[in-house]
């Protein structure tokens, strides 16, 4: 198989590629930073324009997009983030326009920031999105230009991400910080959900999503059992026996953090992968009690 990627440098992406290239794959890695070099079955690319129009791939995997999580939201920031993901998708769909050999298949990200906030309420992919806010915006926009592939009649699948956690970085680290000095803490009220998920999973699904041509449309990326901000500090010290648990106040955050604070640390989303589920497809870590030993290191 040949797969074209974007993002594939990326906390997700560099350990897809070397999963798809350890099952025998070809994969080609578009992406800004010149430094990496080729091997046998991983080449990079710095330009979609440098594709010949009779190249065939037979799927384009979707991941670009700067991190959500880092900083303030500034107008300049939010057009950065709007342009990594919107962008690239559109260039995306313009070189699967002009390819001779179309792909079959297009896994595209999104994230459940699509939803909103809905508080309680269980999300699965039927869910009405509760149009609020910059991230919901967003993801709405990114599949948008993502509908394009649709329309050239290729099998696309919408990945609506949750949080993913691996121990080698991404979230985990900012979410076990504190235990280095023996402190559990939570966001806020640690009453929003945290719809989470091993990225040894997203990696797993991905595979069985190109395998599976009769799937498309769009599915939730997160393990089947959520946790609140709250409880998934208390699997944490249980995990490592911390001598003290204490909130972050979501004033602070919010002053520290403002927009970016409120929409994606003291809210949440409670989402669960039904078509994931209902397709066939089995979570290595389905629950947080089984998946910390392995993200912690343990």
């Amino acid at each position: 198989m040949n797969i074209l990627i974007t993002g594939g440098t990326g906390f997700i992406g560099g350990a897809l590629v070397e999963s798809l290239a350890h099952q025998c794959a070809q994969v080609t890695v578009y992406t800004r930073d010149a430094s990496h070099f080729d091997t046998d079955s991983i080449s990079y690319i710095t330009d979609l324009d440098s594709i010949a129009d009779d190249a065939r791939f037979d799927a384009f995997i979707n991941l670009a997009g700067e991190s959500l999580a880092t900083g303030r939201w500034t107008d300049q920031r939010k057009q950065e983030l709007i342009s990594s993901r919107v962008d690239t998708t559109l260039a995306l769909v313009e070189l699967a326009r002009r390819l001779q050999y179309k792909p079959s298949t297009v896994l595209s990200g999104s994230a459940i920031g699509y939803y909103g906030p809905q508080q309680d309420t269980e999300l699965d992919e039927a869910a009405v999105a509760n149009a609020q806010g910059f991230a919901q915006e967003l993801c709405v926009r990114w599949e948008a230009a993502a509908a394009g592939f649709s329309e050239l009649g290729i099998r696309l699948c919408l990945l609506r991400l949750g949080v993913v956690l691996a121990r080698d970085g991404g979230a985990m680290e900012q979410l076990a910080k504190s235990l280095a000095f023996g402190v559990g803490t939570w966001l806020g009220s640690g009453r929003q959900w945290l719809s989470w998920v091993h990225r040894d999973d997203v990696i797993a699904a991905m595979s069985f999503l190109l395998a599976q041509p009769e799937l498309a449309g769009v599915f939730n990326l997160t393990a089947p059992e959520p946790v609140s901000n709250r409880q998934f500090c208390d699997e944490l010290c249980g995990q490592r026996r911390a001598l003290l648990k204490l909130p972050v106040p979501g004033v602070i955050m919010t002053l520290a953090l403002g927009e970016m604070a409120d929409e994606l640390l003291l809210n949440g989303q409670r989402v669960v992968p039904g078509r994931l589920q209902g397709a066939g497809f089995e979570f290595h870590y389905p629950n947080l009690r089984e998946a910390l030993p392995d993200l912690l290191g343990d």
